[in-house]
């Protein structure tokens, strides 16, 4: 699995940092920003979740 963002898309609501803060942080203007490009199979429903919930749909998840 690979995480990636769309940042110009992204509302800073930082949903994903609750759900999965391995993964997932916000940069000083609270824009996403990606810990880890490639989580372990551990943190797949995490991060599935980060990316249904996220409101700007900015976050991809690629197998």
């Amino acid at each position: 699995m690979r995480v990636t963002t769309e940042r110009a898309r992204c509302v800073g609501s930082g949903q994903c940092v609750l759900l999965s803060p391995e993964v997932f942080n916000q940069d000083d203007d609270g824009l996403v920003t990606v810990l880890r490009e490639e989580p372990g199979e551990g943190l797949r429903e995490q991060v599935l979740e980060a990316a249904d919930l996220c409101p700007s749909r900015t976050i991809r998840v690629h197998d």
